[in-house]
């Protein structure tokens, strides 16, 4: 089977420390389905570390005037690189501990949005360092952010979350999946970038990371869409007395919870959505979600949220 995982923030870290760690244990589950005669191509989020980047970069621009402030796609393809290095360096290290000189690569890797996409007239994605209100007005005058308070916390720049439209390396991609490459791929969600003519431009913008997975995955005619995350099973009712997990979602039924506000926008809503999108795009197509460490159960259906037509 053809699969692509895309791996949640639990599965990084939230420091480059910590994450060459993580990967470790990352890498095992993958391996496992590698070793299954699976073909693997690896998806991931970037949430922690492209704030890391971006901030970093922020503040160093404030303290030296030689530094350069980095635009933020540029942050976004930073955090691909470095991730995708972590991860390819695991991956690669499991899989020849079990005997396999399979190739792992990372493609730093364009993603394609609509310039008209209505999210970039209502960005709610939060990025970056909090600031006093007095301190984002200041921000929004000299450099234009768009800010907003964050939950009691501070105020915040906001960027868009456009939903992706096609993957410009997408032909790289399946080359070298079809050459028994292991890929990874449209990290963090991939770089946002509108086309302009022969011209691709970044876009400051975040594209979440499970639905430029579900991308991928029909682009690559993929089988299988796994989307990690730190629970066993999506739930209804979640956290509360009469809380039910699920085995399996049609898409009519998933439509019925998403109704009744069984999905918390940031975290479980995206993967539900982006499950039912990859199921309903081709016949025999299977989404699952469910933990790192179940991937291989949940594809023989001992375990995780299987969503179907």
């Amino acid at each position: 089977m053809r699969i692509v995982v895309a791996l949640g923030g639990n599965a990084l870290g939230k420091t480059p420390q910590q994450q060459l760690q993580l990967v470790k244990n990352t890498a095992k589950p993958i391996v496992d389905l590698i070793e299954k005669g699976n073909e693997v191509i690896i998806a991931h989020g970037n949430g922690p570390q492209v704030g890391m980047i971006n901030l970093a970069m922020e503040t160093a621009s404030k303290t030296d005037a030689k530094t350069p402030e980095m635009p933020f796609p540029e942050c976004g393809a930073m955090s691909q690189g470095y991730i995708g290095y972590h991860l390819q360096n695991a991956i690669r290290e499991e899989l020849l501990n079990r005997g396999s000189k399979k190739p792992v690569a990372t493609i730093v890797t364009q993603v394609i949005v609509d310039k008209d996409d209505p999210a970039f007239k209502n960005p709610t994605k939060p990025i970056g360092a909090f600031y006093t209100e007095e301190e984002a007005k200041k921000l929004t005058k000299e450099k234009n952010y768009i800010v907003k308070e964050d939950a009691g916390r501070g105020w915040r720049r906001v960027v868009p979350s456009p939903i992706p439209v096609d993957v410009a390396e997408k032909e790289t991609v399946k080359t070298l999946v079809d050459n028994g490459h292991v890929v990874i791929t449209v990290g963090g969600g991939g770089i946002p970038v509108i086309s302009e003519g022969n011209r691709l431009v970044g876009v400051p913008a975040v594209i979440d990371k499970d639905f430029a997975s579900e991308k991928i995955a029909e682009i690559l005619d993929a089988d299988y869409l796994i989307i990690l995350t730190a629970i066993e099973k999506v739930a209804i009712n979640f956290g509360k007395p009469n809380q039910k997990e699920l085995k399996e979602m049609t898409i009519a039924e998933a439509e019925k919870y998403i109704e009744e506000g069984h999905f918390a926008p940031g975290s479980m809503l995206p993967k539900v959505r982006a499950a039912m999108k990859f199921a309903a795009s081709k016949k025999g197509r299977k989404s699952l979600i469910t933990a790192l460490e179940k991937a291989e159960e949940g594809i023989e259906g001992k375990t995780g949220t299987i969503v179907v037509q």
